[in-house]
């Protein structure tokens, strides 16, 4: 497993676009240094390679999601009217990347 350092979390947030203040790197350190030691108690469970990975804890064969009714789309004005903001027929939407 590669070790977690200060240097590598100043890395990954600089890489994600943000900045991480020096309590909060300690912060990270330390919960990272839980999770790994977590990680190594698992290596001593006896038996664990005879069981595969839970990838979704619940029953997935039931359909749980409600049907969909075969409907119309909206009209180009029913959703223009329904915007916040209109630009040359447009929805307009905020700028997200700097």
């Amino acid at each position: 497993m590669k070790k977690v350092d200060k240097d590598v979390l100043v890395d990954a947030s600089s890489r994600l676009l943000f900045t991480l203040k020096e309590e909060e790197l300690d912060t990270l350190l330390e919960e990272f240094k839980i999770l790994q030691a977590q990680m190594e108690m698992m290596k001593e469970v006896e038996g664990l390679e005879n069981y595969e990975p839970m990838t979704f804890p619940f029953d997935v064969s039931v359909d749980y999601l409600r049907d969909d009714v075969p409907s119309e789309p909206l009209s180009r004005d029913d959703v223009l009217r329904n915007a916040g903001s209109v630009k040359d027929g447009e929805i307009k939407l905020p700028k997200v990347v700097g």
